[in-house]
């Protein structure tokens, strides 16, 4: 497995536990939790879409 590999695989088990907190966040009552789950949610998306593109210019 070679590094851009393992970074998307990183990236995409980040996003799935921020997706998961958000579920915990909406039980809890907890805006804040919701918050940063988005957010890291969000820098998630970006990044893979970053590395995506750097990935796919360089081949």
């Amino acid at each position: 497995m070679n590094w851009e590999k393992l970074c998307f695989l990183f990236l995409a088990v980040f996003a799935v536990l921020c997706i998961a907190s958000i579920g915990v966040a909406v039980a809890e009552r907890s805006i804040l939790l919701a918050a940063f789950c988005i957010v890291g949610l969000f820098f998630s998306f970006t990044m893979s879409r970053k590395l995506r593109t750097r990935t796919e210019t360089e081949s």
